[in-house]
């Protein structure tokens, strides 16, 4: 489904290079989660910038469905952090889910149909003529991935989609996000600064160095695929999960780099 070969990303200005992608290598399959986690700074939102077309990589390629990205893709869709800048708020609920699926051109029979079944899978079947400024902010972001998937993509990015809501909200979200994966059978990249998060969400998680950015190691979630917060967060094979990652993260952070003979790089 999407294949990143040799990504680099060197930003240029002031008369000085910045090196924030130094050589990113990696595939998601078809129906896969993946979660991204790294150290602050490690050029998490740039990798996923550069994923969805929206920046363009200095070298390497960035290949969805056999196709080379060089601008957003009509197969993708993207739920970004900051719910509130990505909506509309002269919009209603309903206009902003519809918005993406009028630049489909996709018949007015047909987009109805569309934002109702979205609203209805996130639970906001019942505020579609609400604007967003009336919702909270875990119901807001709630819009922003019914848009996504009322678009019908075939992969769907999340850019730390939760970061900004709180504890409890975000636990329902995380739920939210894996009923769909599984319902709806979308590929989805989900990048994330919580390493709990990763590992209750992912079938793997792509552990970042610290700038210039490498994969420093790929780690395979030997979860249940059902899961639930109590049950899965309490389980062992979570816990040493976490640990592992969180020691990863750690080492990312000291500057050590991944091996040439490390197999997961």
């Amino acid at each position: 489904m999407l294949d990143v070969q040799g990504l680099q990303k060197t930003y240029y200005g002031s008369g000085q290079a910045v090196e924030a992608i130094r050589d990113l290598t990696f595939t998601v399959d078809a129906g896969e989660l993946v979660c991204v986690v790294g150290p602050s700074g490690a050029g998490k939102t740039t990798l996923l910038r550069c994923v969805a077309g929206l920046l363009p990589p200095t070298a390497g390629e960035v290949v969805l469905e056999d196709t080379v990205i060089s601008e957003p893709p009509a197969g993708m869709a993207v739920v970004f952090q900051e719910y509130g800048r990505s909506l509309f708020p002269w919009m209603t609920v309903a206009q902003n889910v519809e918005r993406p699926l009028k630049e489909k051109r996709l018949p007015k029979a047909r987009r109805r149909e569309l934002v109702g079944e979205a609203l209805e899978a996130v639970g906001l079947a019942d505020v579609p003529t609400s604007y967003p400024w009336q919702l909270s902010g875990g119901m807001q972001q709630r819009v922003a991935i019914a848009r996504a998937i009322a678009y019908e993509p075939h992969i769907l990015l999340m850019d730390e989609p939760f970061a900004a809501v709180d504890a409890q909200t975000r636990a329902d979200l995380e739920d939210l996000v894996r009923a769909l994966w599984q319902r709806l059978g979308v590929t989805v990249l989900f990048v994330t600064h919580d390493i709990d998060e990763s590992v209750y969400l992912g079938q793997r998680v792509l552990v970042l160095s610290g700038r210039p950015t490498e994969i420093l190691a790929n780690v395979d979630v030997d979860l249940p695929a059902d899961r639930d917060q109590l049950t899965t967060r309490s389980a062992p094979e979570f816990t040493r999960l976490r640990g592992e990652i969180y020691e990863l993260v750690q080492r990312a952070k000291r500057g050590e780099r991944p091996s040439p003979a490390d197999p997961s790089h």
